[in-house]
């Protein structure tokens, strides 16, 4: 089983984040403290493949790159790939009234580990988060 984190950027938050900082008007949600993992969307492609063709691949195989960042200073790496900055914390009173119960899943966010694929030696690309943005974003 092939468990999924935040793309980038097929996620809706994340695509949603780039007219913010587009605007000058980006900056980390709530705390920005929260744990935010995340995959190149080229990593989970190759992953996927090699997790249907090498039999090795069994049980739970998390889909995230292998160092995930406080959502801070993911913000702080994309306002820097956009030549913008990042300032304008979306308090965590706007992210309930927009979300609901779902602003929980961004507000206290998770830390996973890709354990079992760097045990099988799966080859990231993009083990850092700035590499990723800088490919996707140019």
């Amino acid at each position: 089983m092939l468990i999924i984190t935040s793309i980038f950027f097929c996620t809706v938050p994340a695509a949603k984040m780039i007219p913010l900082f587009m605007m000058f008007a980006g900056g980390p949600l709530g705390s920005g403290r929260q744990w935010f993992s995340w995959i190149h969307v080229d990593d989970l492609v190759n992953l996927i493949c090699e997790a249907l063709s090498n039999p090795s691949y069994k049980g739970v195989i998390n889909g995230t790159a292998p160092n995930p960042v406080r959502l801070g200073e993911m913000c702080e790496q994309l306002g820097s790939v956009l030549g913008r900055p990042s300032w304008l914390p979306v308090p965590d009173i706007a992210l309930k009234a927009v979300l609901g119960e779902g602003a929980s899943v961004v507000l206290e966010g998770q830390k996973v580990l890709p354990a079992r694929a760097e045990e099988l030696g799966f080859p990231f690309k993009y083990r850092y988060v700035k590499d990723a943005l800088k490919a996707i974003m140019t």
